[in-house]
């Protein structure tokens, strides 16, 4: 079932309000990570306040990203995504295939780019790229497109080492086990736009088709449009309810799988407006990468049938993100 607005609210609790201003404390900082593994073993699913990073940085980010998406088409079409790059992408794929689910394309366009940065594709590259080996086509307009998106990336990237730290003291680990395996990083960064519709979605057609995310965690920036769902097994989809100045945190595939399968990566989609919403809407996501040649084994025992089927090969983020795009390309 799809909750109403009031539904939403009452369910608030499964994506709890986390406030990382009160982790300035030894005492406050274990109450946080508590806090944290209670929502990762729950739902996978927390929103985050007090996390430091600059609003007007934020506000930036949507206004510079909103900028683009209002090009015109062919403006936009310039840094398409080619073999190779990223850039520019609309209504070419549904988030759901990654899952194995085909539906009409999903309702949307999107900007993506590699926290890298990188000046040159690897050789040979072709359909299955690795995303922080592509090099990021930005934009000529607006003007300060890459500043704005580099300036925001290192902002994301500092919040997520902080985040990955509370993790590690959540599960049980010394603050700083994480750190060799993400100190370089392949994270990306994209933006959605969800544009007005004009006309009515196809049978089964979402804004975002329903999907799991494959990094370790991602740390979402969303306007007060409406749409982002969380899938509560047995008792269908709930909002995730808006709170200004917040980021959406869910885990992926990846931490899932390094947490022998206690901690959850959550179906999610976006829904298509409710009637008499029409309105765009903007969220920017901000998928945490390890190092690509870091080893990933299950640090507590592993508890589900997928984490020991992929026990069985061999696992580095590498290896992880090749496999899965090699299978939705095939």
């Amino acid at each position: 079932m799809t909750l109403s607005a009031g539904d939403a609210t009452a369910e608030s609790g499964y994506v709890p309000v986390i406030d990382l201003s009160e982790a300035d404390t030894p005492e406050g900082r274990l109450l946080t990570a508590k806090a944290i593994g209670a929502a990762c073993e729950n739902s996978g699913f927390f929103t985050v306040v007090g996390h430091g990073v600059n609003q007007e940085l934020i506000d930036r980010m949507y206004d510079t990203c909103r900028a683009f998406f209002e090009l015109p088409a062919e403006e936009k079409t310039k840094v398409a995504i080619l073999p190779g790059t990223n850039g520019f992408y609309a209504n070419v794929g549904c988030a759901s295939m990654s899952c194995g689910v085909e539906t009409p394309p999903d309702l949307n366009e999107v900007f993506a780019a590699s926290v890298r940065d990188v000046s040159a594709a690897p050789e040979g590259a072709g359909a299955v790229t690795l995303p922080w080996e592509a090099v990021n086509r930005w934009p000529d307009a607006p003007g300060d497109f890459r500043e704005v998106w580099l300036q925001y990336s290192d902002a994301l990237e500092n919040l997520a080492v902080d985040l990955i730290r509370l993790f590690a003291l959540a599960l049980g680990l010394d603050e700083n086990f994480f750190d060799d395996k993400i100190d370089d990083s392949a994270s990306t960064i994209s933006a959605n736009y969800y544009y007005p519709l004009t006309e009515n979605p196809l049978d089964g057609q979402l804004r975002k088709g329903a999907h799991a995310d494959w990094g370790n965690m991602t740390i979402l920036y969303q306007d007060d449009g409406g749409g982002l769902q969380v899938e509560r097994k047995g008792h269908g989809w709930c909002e995730v309810p808006y709170t200004r100045g917040s980021f959406v945190v869910n885990l992926g595939d990846m931490m899932e799988f390094w947490t022998g399968g206690r901690w959850v990566s959550t179906m999610h989609r976006v829904r298509n407006p409710l009637e008499g919403q029409s309105a765009a809407r903007i969220s920017i996501p901000f998928f945490q990468i390890p190092n690509p040649d870091a080893r990933i084994t299950p640090l507590l025992p592993v508890s589900s049938t997928a984490t020991e089927e992929r026990m069985q090969t061999a696992q580095t983020p590498a290896d992880w993100f090749r496999d899965r795009l090699t299978d939705m390309f095939a």
